[in-house]
């Protein structure tokens, strides 16, 4: 039965910290233990679009993932972060804009004995990876572009992961499950008479229930791309840009 508001835990909310960028840039100077964990759960958010920008540059799944793997080694070990524009950098584009650089300079001095020798390992499924890779439309999109599609699609599924552990920890794990597949369906398609009957309420209550979930997964959407960007950036813009991302109307970054 669905009832009137869905209440979130504190633990379900501990499970996605803080890891704003603004404030990772705030705490380098000091090496904070806090920002060095926020940084290494950014990173591991965020392998896979720099994996896939790797593949698109041509190299191979071995290569993508030592790349990957080594740039991030270099990130967290290494004083990267200090020539960070805190005003206007967007982790989006720092990220990107290092990894090329990484690629074109550092790694063309690596050696194939060296690779992933790194102290820090950061899990990686690049087998996941790889299927999909090959799951996505084959298109002539710059490597830069198809990066931000990419990136885009991990805030989405950061949210989606955000969202059901809300609904769990209020206990509507099995609400959550019915109701997901409305994120992507139109409203004018939407069967809410089957829907009330699967959560056992009337139509009315259905048609709430998709609302708030919908209403609650933009706002975190929009609060995931917040975390990625300096405190006083314009969040509007960065929606635009990376729907058209997802849109595949973007030549470049």
């Amino acid at each position: 039965m669905v009832e009137s508001e869905p209440r979130f835990s504190d633990a379900a909310a501990r499970q996605f910290p803080l890891t704003h960028w603004s404030l990772v840039l705030a705490a380098v100077a000091s090496s904070s233990p806090v920002a060095a964990e926020a940084l290494e759960a950014i990173c591991q958010a965020y392998w896979y679009p720099l994996y896939a920008y790797a593949r698109r540059c041509g190299q191979t799944p071995p290569d993508a993932q030592d790349l990957t793997q080594e740039f991030f080694q270099q990130l967290l070990t290494h004083r990267w972060l200090a020539a960070a524009d805190r005003e206007k950098g967007r982790l989006r584009t720092f990220l990107i804009t290092a990894f090329k650089h990484f690629m074109a300079k550092e790694w063309r001095r690596q050696t194939a004995g060296k690779r992933g020798g790194g102290q820090v390992h950061l899990p990686m499924d690049t087998a996941f990876a790889e299927s999909r890779l090959a799951a996505e439309p084959a298109s002539p999109m710059p490597a830069e572009a198809a990066f931000d599609r990419q990136w885009a699609l991990t805030l989405l599924e950061l949210t989606l992961q955000q969202l059901e552990a809300e609904y769990g920890g209020a206990n509507k794990a099995a609400e959550f499950g019915i109701l997901k597949g409305t994120l992507v369906a139109a409203h004018r398609k939407l069967d809410y008479a089957a829907l009330a009957a699967q959560l056992t309420c009337s139509e009315g209550a259905a048609r709430v229930a998709v609302h708030r979930l919908r209403r609650r997964f933009r706002e975190l959407y929009r609060e995931q791309i917040a975390r990625t960007l300096p405190a006083a950036a314009d969040v509007e813009a960065e929606l635009r840009h990376l729907a058209n991302a997802l849109a595949g109307t973007l030549a470049t970054t």
